[in-house]
């Protein structure tokens, strides 16, 4: 009997093992094989004399990065931002997963779930040009509606201190029915039973969301801060590019890290400088959700990433 459910199990796992490896394969072609190119972060990389043969300048790329002017604003902004995204977007995603869960007819969550899921999919490009639409000076809408109340047309691709705003609405619009989906595939989970004994105490609806349904959610929440912390120094770049059109004027709160090193390989063409910067947020990264995890290990061990 011993050796049949042997020989099961790893008839079963060698079945997995051949589903999981496409995957696998891809994943060492795509993320692991490139890690070898960031030793050009460390070189003053010459086309002519190749990837191995450029010289070795250590760390002269970080150096230039680090100071230059521009070095303390793209990371303010891609810090900054991308904090402003994460709590922003967590509160929209769970309160739309929490009013999802209220709903009792099936037809309309899958219909709520599919108009907040649809954005998710849509380009940055098409995006873009529908932000574009409303926000066009002469004939855009919110300026046509601002004209027709007597006020004054507003520059909003000159005028820097309206995209923090602008930037954070759109990516909640587009990311939140994503992780709204997650949040309520956990909320799908709990036992009814936790309500049924609350309800039974008194508990008014309020007072179960804050006592049972936070908490029982409370792991995925975390696992999904964490995985957004290790990517913070990341700004996504279809946002930052297409949505401001990339306008000088809009650079003191919208430049980040993925567009200084898009300019920096566009203008002055020189990869060293890109993969040092690349490389720095590679690092940085992992630093941050390790330190993260750990922090979120002392204090509820079964909320941990890893």
């Amino acid at each position: 009997m011993k050796k049949r459910m042997g020989k099961a199990g790893r008839k079963k796992t060698m079945a997995l093992t051949a589903m999981a490896l496409p995957a696998s394969v891809l994943l060492f072609i795509f993320s692991y094989i490139p890690i070898a190119g960031l030793v050009i972060a460390f070189k003053d990389f010459r086309y002519d004399k190749g990837f191995l043969g450029s010289e070795w300048v250590g760390f002269k790329n970080f150096e230039f990065f680090f100071k230059s002017n521009d070095a303390w604003i793209v990371l303010r902004n891609t810090i900054g931002l991308n904090l402003l995204f994460i709590g922003v977007t967590l509160v929209i995603a769970v309160s739309v997963a929490l009013m999802i869960n209220e709903i009792r007819s099936r037809i309309a969550v899958k219909a709520i779930q599919t108009i907040m899921f649809f954005p998710y999919f849509m380009s940055w490009v098409v995006v873009g040009y529908l932000l574009y639409a409303y926000l066009h000076h002469d004939y855009g809408i919110i300026n046509q509606l601002l004209n027709f109340f007597g006020l004054e047309s507003i520059a909003w691709y000159a005028k820097s201190a309206y995209w923090p705003v602008i930037l954070t609405f759109m990516y909640a619009w587009k990311v939140a029915g994503y992780y709204s989906v997650i949040y309520y595939a956990g909320l799908m989970g709990i036992d009814d039973s936790y309500y049924e004994a609350a309800a039974l105490d008194g508990a008014s609806k309020w007072q179960m969301i804050w006592s049972v349904t936070l908490p029982m959610i409370r792991s995925i929440i975390i696992c999904m801060v964490i995985l957004q912390i290790g990517r913070i120094m990341y700004a996504d770049f279809g946002l930052f590019f297409q949505l401001t059109r990339d306008s000088g004027a809009l650079y003191a709160t919208t430049d980040v890290l993925d567009t200084y090193i898009f300019r920096a390989l566009r203008v002055t063409g020189d990869i060293g400088i890109g993969s040092a910067v690349g490389c720095f947020q590679a690092v940085a990264g992992f630093i941050l959700i390790m330190v993260s995890n750990f922090i979120v290990r002392k204090i509820d061990s079964e909320s941990a990433l890893f």
